[in-house]
Parts: C-alpha cells; structure tokens; sequence
C-alpha cells in the first residue's frame, strides 16, 4: 500500500509543514502525516506572523528556502515593521493573517510538490530496531516504513484541556489528543515533562464599538517577509487597541477559586513571556489595567482574536468580565479561551541536528523540543526536515551557528541549554544580532541554502548577487564623495546635529546618530542622482553597514571573548538580586542556579547575551 519513505513527518502545524518541505525539496521522498487533512497549518492561536526576533526568523527560514514567509505575503490583511523607533538589529516585522487563507495557502503549496505524499491517521507508536527508526505505526495498526522520522506533535501528546473546572482531552479546540508517542518514547529511555499554553475568547466583531478603541494601522508602505517576488499589500485591515480596567480584574478575581490555574488541576509550566489574563493580574497586582490588541481574523470573517486575554477561567467569568471592557459592553462571545497541557521532551536529549541522542535517525522538532511560537516551531521543523534527509543519506549535519542566524541561537540554546518553561525567542537571546538583522537575512543563508541543493535557488542566488554587488557599489560611492557644508547644514540643524566647517565624506555624516540614508539624499544632489538607480532594499542596506561598521566589528571581537568566559570565576554567595541591570529572569536563575564561572552562566535558560555583558561589565571586564 505503501512506498518506503526516506522521511515521514508526525504533524501537520507550522513545524511538520516546513520539514516535510525541508526534507523534500533536498530531493527525499516524505510522508506528511496529519489527525486531520482539513487543519493543516492551522494558526491554532493567534492570526499573525513575526514580532521581536521572530520575524528575523521568519526571514531566515524565507532564505533557507521554506514557505512560511511566500505563505504570509499570500495571506496577510496587515503588515507592520515593529521597532522602527530603535536600532535596525531591532527592527522586527509582523504580518496580521487570514487564518483561512493561510492555512489553505500552505495546503495548496504543499500539494504542488511531487514528493510530498499525505496520509490522515493518529500515528500512535515507531517502528524502532536496534535503536533505529524504521517507521511509525499508525491508530489502524499500518507500519509504514521510512528510514527516518520527524515527531512534530506540536500540543497534542496527551493533551488535555482546561476551561475552569471542566477539562477534557484533546490537541485544540474540536480535536483529540495523540496517544501513545509518550508512552513508547519513555520506554525507550526517554524523559519528558508538562507544559502549558492558552488562548482567549473568540468573539463577534459586530458586536463591539470600535469607536472607542484607538486603530492600529498597518505601515503606510508595508513590506513583505520573503525575498520572492511575492505580491505587494494592496490594503489593509486595521487592528484596535483597548484595554482592562480595575472593575474587569475584579470580575476575573471573582473565578479565581474555580481557575484551574490557581487550585492546581493545571502542572504544566505556562509561557512566562505570553501569561493568562488571570496570571498577569495575580502577578501584577498593582497594576489598574492591560493593553489589549483587538485583531480580525482574515478579510472575510466578523470573528475577532483578543490577544492580550488569553484565559482559562470558567466561560461564564470570562464573558461577564469581557463586557466590562471598553468597546466590548456588548460582545458576543463565539467561544471561550481555555488552556491546554501537552507533553513535551526535555531538549538537552537532541544533538544539534535535532536528531535525538537515544534513537538514531528520529528527529524533534516543535513544541515537543518546549518551544512556543509559530515561527520557532517552524525553523526547526525546516532544520529537522534537512538534517532528516541528510541522515539517511549519511551526509554531514546542516548546523547554523549563533553567529550566523537567529535559527542557531535557538536550537543552541534549546540544546545546550535546555528549557524547563516554553521558550521564546527575543532579539535579547542572541548576542550578535547587529549581524542578525532581518534585511540581511538572504545574504546570510541563502547561499548556504544554495549549497545544500535545496530546490529553486538559482533565481534566489541571482538576487543575492545582484543585491550584493549594489550594496557595495553604493558603500564605495559613500566612503569617496564629499559633501560641502551648504548642502547638507539645514539638514543636520533639523536633527540637532552640529553643521559642518568643512567638506567630509557622507559615511562620516551617516556616522551621526538620527541621520538616515534616505533622508540624506534630498539634501545633497549628487547622492540623490546616484541612489535614484538602486531600490531602496539596497540603499538601506549599505547604509546600515556603514553606519554601524563599528558595532558590527566589536561583535566579531565578542566570538573570541566569549571563549574566554570560562576563566571568569563568580563566588557561591555572589548577590544578582543587588544588580538591577539584570532583567527580573536573570537575577531569578542566577540565584538558584549559583554558577561557578561567566561561562556557566551563559549557558543557563533565561540568562541572555545582554545579561553576561552586565555581569562582566559589573566584575571590571
């Protein structure tokens, strides 16, 4: 009945999507193997793509050749690039979707490739010989073989959900939980834990008064997440912003009793950056009220997405506490948020190939590695994928350092790290993100990518070049051109900036703090006439390299520092909590982890980059 596959991918969510792409366009024959074929990449929890650190990943799977970002610009009602007010290393870009279109993008995608085959079953068991993969085993009973596996379960291993005093099993709302993965997985050596996740109430947008509600508008020239030629936003759907109130907390508190959350039913450990509504008024007592995001669903829907209210509070709580927030006295609810407990297997038992270290060719790749997030589950599905097709053909492991993209900060840090909470990336977790901004993420990957074999690179390479040879063309024009003082004065005078007395080359004008490339070249004629040949992708680029060419040599400096961290010894009684520039997580590890050395310490979960940097700044180093 069946083929034998190369790589069978267990789940159909953001993570299986992008493996079973990974494996496939390398040249592999993959099984795609989902509880449900009309759920494939169903955005279980919120409609959106990218955010801080996310959307650099999102860029950096786009580069390596998955479809999660073609996908987003095919399905997106808006688009922001977040922290426009900071540093380029922090510009991070965010799709609102069309849950709909999304999903059925991706399916559509999916289908058009030959060497994707598709099967819906629980798959309940593998087919282990001699600590070999050889298969799954489906809820039927099939074997199908393959010589290897990626397990992308996402929430569904043993899932059980949590709406106040009611709980029943089940992956997400409307389906059943996977049994029988832990089981054998245990047996085989394996150690896994609980985690827990939430969503908020869904309701009808009909029935709110936006007019009270501040609109969030998406940018007025919105980009795009792939470096494709993807179609262009055209128009967008606004999000809205509201928030809750001393009298909505009272309401919530009144449920506490009944939260699963608080007497205990639920174990799991929740998402400490993405807390319940109920957790964030506990946590936060003193706090009278919290931002609310109120974002459609897709452009054809009045079902509405509360981000900011996730709860699993009893649903007659969370509807009379919804009606006491402003533009929502008359909110008609479709349905409850709740909470969702699931497995998960502790990462530190992966290689940093994400095979797994008990089972040869068996990959891990998702939720069930302690992620939380769309696009970390998707980048290490991509990994997964590839190291899955290069297993079986007994090639060497793909790996991505830290210094070379967002995606090998994670899978280090899960690895190496471990996690004992859902982990979320943050642009504070890698310590070279000035190199790891989102616009450079083609340069950096794909011809990595290239030299993979993956699928359809030559017309990526061919941008790649291009946009290279451009870049530089424009840095050399910069560093060589003078420019006269009655030229450019106005200009620096409108930014506070003090006038020239003499000519200078532009690069060292970009030098100044507030002065952008773009808005340079409407003061001085010769640049502008030059730059009127090159896009703007291109000239923002080459200004971003020279005017952050220092930063971006001290983090090359910073890969050799780092090894010497090891040598720097901390003391047993040595007081974080005394060290306020430490974030709140930091000062809550270090306390209880008591590391000996720097480098110990670098290494502990919720410990980022810019925490080590206060520590050795702190010690004189």
């Amino acid at each position: 009945m069946f083929p034998k596959y190369d790589v069978i991918v267990v789940g159909a969510g953001h993570s299986g999507c992008e493996a079973a792409v990974g494996a496939a366009n390398l040249g592999s024959k993959v099984l795609l193997v989902t509880m449900n074929m009309n759920t494939i990449a169903q955005m279980s929890c919120n409609p959106a793509m990218g955010g801080v650190a996310k959307g650099q990943i999102l860029r950096e799977v786009d580069a390596l050749g998955g479809y999660s970002g073609i996908v987003t610009d095919h399905t997106m009602i808006q688009f922001r690039m977040l922290n426009r007010s900071k540093g380029p290393a922090m510009w991070s870009p965010r799709a609102q979707s069309d849950r709909m279109m999304f999903a059925g993008k991706w399916r559509h995608m999916l289908e058009g490739n030959t060497n994707i085959d598709f099967w819906q079953e629980m798959v309940t068991g593998l087919v282990v010989k001699d600590g070999v993969v050889k298969g799954v085993r489906t809820s039927i009973g099939l074997e199908i073989e393959s010589k290897s596996v990626v397990l992308t379960n996402g929430t569904f291993l043993n899932g059980l959900i949590h709406i106040g005093e009611k709980q029943f099993g089940g992956g997400r709302a409307g389906e059943r939980a996977a049994k029988g993965i832990t089981e054998q997985l245990l047996e085989l050596g394996f150690e896994s834990g609980r985690m827990k996740t939430g969503t908020p109430p869904r309701v009808d947008g009909r029935s709110l008064d936006w007019s009270v509600m501040d609109e969030q508008p998406g940018d007025e020239d919105p980009s795009q997440f792939s470096f494709t030629k993807t179609p262009k936003l055209k128009k967008q759907r606004p999000c809205h912003i509201t928030f809750t109130s001393k009298e909505v907390h009272d309401v919530l508190r009144t449920g506490f009793d009944r939260s699963p959350m608080f007497n205990g039913r639920i174990r799991g450990v929740g998402p400490r950056y993405c807390p319940s509504i109920e957790d964030k008024i506990d946590r936060f007592a003193d706090r009278d009220r919290h931002q609310l995001f109120v974002e459609p669903e897709g452009w054809d829907t009045c079902e509405i997405y509360v981000n900011g209210f996730s709860s699993s509070l009893p649903e007659d709580i969370q509807f009379k506490a919804m009606t006491k927030i402003r533009g929502f006295e008359n909110a008609k609810m479709f349905r409850p948020g709740y909470a969702i407990e699931y497995d998960y297997f502790p990462p530190t038992q992966l290689k940093i190939s994400l095979e797994t270290r008990l089972v040869k060719n068996l990959f891990f790749a998702g939720q069930i590695n302690g992620t939380t997030g769309y696009e970390e589950a998707a980048c290490q599905g991509l990994m997964a994928g590839v190291n899955a097709h290069r297993a079986v053909n007994e090639e060497e492991a793909f790996v991505l350092k830290r210094s070379e993209a967002y995606i090998g900060v994670l899978i280090d840090d899960l690895v190496n790290k471990g996690t004992n909470e859902p982990y979320r990336m943050f642009t504070s977790r890698a310590e070279y993100r000035i190199l790891l901004r989102q616009d450079n993420a083609d340069l950096r990957l794909t011809p990595l990518a290239q030299a993979l074999g993956m699928l359809n690179m030559e017309e990526r390479m061919i941008r790649v070049e291009e946009k290279n040879t451009k870049v530089a063309e424009i840095e050399k024009f910069l560093r060589k051109t003078s420019v006269d003082p009655n030229e450019v004065n106005g200009y620096l005078e409108s930014k506070n900036s003090a006038p020239l007395k003499q000519k200078v080359k532009i690069q060292t004008i970009l030098a100044r703090p507030g002065v952008e490339i773009e808005e340079l070249k409407v003061s001085i004629s010769d640049l502008g006439t030059f730059l009127s040949n090159y896009d703007s992708e291109c000239i923002n680029l080459a200004g971003i390299n020279l005017k952050y060419e220092g930063y971006t040599q001290k983090e090359q400096e910073m890969v050799e520092k780092m090894n010497r961290l090891e040598e720097v010894k901390l003391k047993d009684d040595f007081d974080y909590q005394s060290i306020i520039s430490l974030s709140a997580e930091a000062r809550e590890k270090l306390n209880q982890m008591k590391p000996h050395t720097i480098g110990q310490a670098s290494r502990i979960s919720g410990v980022s980059p810019s925490d080590i940097s206060v520590l050795l700044v702190h010690m004189g180093r």
